[in-house]
């Protein structure tokens, strides 16, 4: 028993260590960008996406990702189906609309090329000027994305 404890602690002593992009919310990157406006990442996932959160995972785990994307972006990560505020985004109101026992966010689907159900986790990167740079469905590995990153601003 004392040697399952042991294992048990070590398996969780790397979940410690990792580092965090520092993220915000919507209303959070309007100030910002009044202060200082800066390129945008927005991550649009949901809870129950796999994907989604092995991603994450890899992400958080790469240290130099993690100090490129907090010294030099703000980073939103968006639950497409749980975010219920309204949220205002480039001068437009965004909803939460339920669906029987879930619902999506109407931001979500504004965001997404496919109009009826996005794909996650979806990736869109803007300028410090709010314009679309980079668009992306599906798993963002942590390589390929320091070097849209990089290609983007270099």
């Amino acid at each position: 028993m004392k040697n399952l404890k042991i294992f048990l602690f070590l398996m969780l002593v790397p979940c410690f260590c990792v580092s965090q992009i520092k993220t915000g919310t919507f209303s959070d990157w309007e100030i910002q960008q009044q202060d200082k406006a800066k390129p945008t990442i927005i991550h649009i996932y949901t809870d129950w996406c796999t994907i989604c959160k092995i991603e994450s995972y890899k992400i958080n785990k790469d240290k130099e990702l993690v100090k490129i994307i907090n010294e030099n972006f703000n980073f939103i990560n968006f639950e497409a189906e749980k975010t219920k505020e309204k949220i205002n985004f480039q001068g437009k109101e965004f909803n939460y609309v339920p669906n029987g026992n879930s619902g999506i966010h109407e931001l979500a689907l504004a965001l997404s090329k496919n109009k009826s159900q996005p794909v996650y986790p979806l990736w869109i990167i803007l300028d410090a000027n709010y314009k679309l740079v980079y668009y992306h469905e599906g798993e963002f590995k942590p390589e390929k994305i320091k070097e849209k990153l990089l290609e983007l601003f270099p």
